[in-house]
C-alpha cells in the first residue's frame, strides 16, 4: 500500500475522484484485514460487532436494537446470532409477556472472548498512525458522511 494512483495504476480527473476511489480501496483493503484478524477467534467482523454491542449494553437487549447498533447493517443478523447462540457466546431469552419479543444477552464465554480481543496487539497496520493523525482522519470521515 503506498499511493493509490500506483497500487492501481490509474489516473485521476481531480482529487475528489481520487479521494473517493481511495476511500473505497482502503475500506476494501481493511475489510481483508478485519476478517483476517478475527480468523484465529472463530469469528467474523459482524459477530465481533455484535459481541461488542452486547457487552456496552451491559444487560439484556432487543435483537432489533442489535441490529439499529451494527456498524454494518446485516440482512443476516438473526443468522449471525444463531451462531453465536451455538458458540456459546451469546444467550437468548424470551420476553414473559411477549413471546415475540426476544432479547440476547452476552455470555460469560462471549465476554471472556473479548477481553482476550482486547488485549491482543495484531492491529499493528493501525500504529502507522499517531493519536493526532487518527484523530484528523476521523473528523474527516465524520465530515464526509
Amino acid at each position: 500500500m503506498g499511493d493509490i494512483s500506483k497500487d492501481i495504476n490509474s489516473k485521476f480527473k481531480n482529487n475528489k475522484v481520487k479521494a473517493l476511489i481511495n476511500i473505497k480501496y482502503t475500506a476494501n483493503w481493511l475489510s481483508s484485514k478485519e476478517i483476517e484478524y478475527f480468523k484465529p477467534y472463530g469469528l467474523s467482523p459482524q459477530q465481533y460487532n455484535i459481541l461488542r454491542i452486547l457487552r456496552g449494553a451491559a444487560k439484556p437487549i432487543k435483537v432489533q436494537l442489535i441490529k439499529e447498533r451494527m456498524i454494518e447493517r446485516a440482512p443476516n443478523a438473526t443468522r449471525l446470532m444463531d451462531k453465536l447462540c451455538d458458540k456459546k457466546l451469546i444467550e437468548r431469552e424470551r420476553c414473559e409477556h411477549d413471546r415475540r419479543v426476544v432479547y440476547i444477552n452476552i455470555s460469560t464465554k462471549g465476554l471472556k472472548l473479548l477481553d482476550k480481543i482486547d488485549v491482543s496487539t495484531d492491529i499493528n497496520f493501525m500504529n502507522k498512525l499517531n493519536e493526532e493523525e487518527a484523530s484528523l482522519l476521523s473528523e474527516l470521515l465524520d465530515k464526509l458522511r
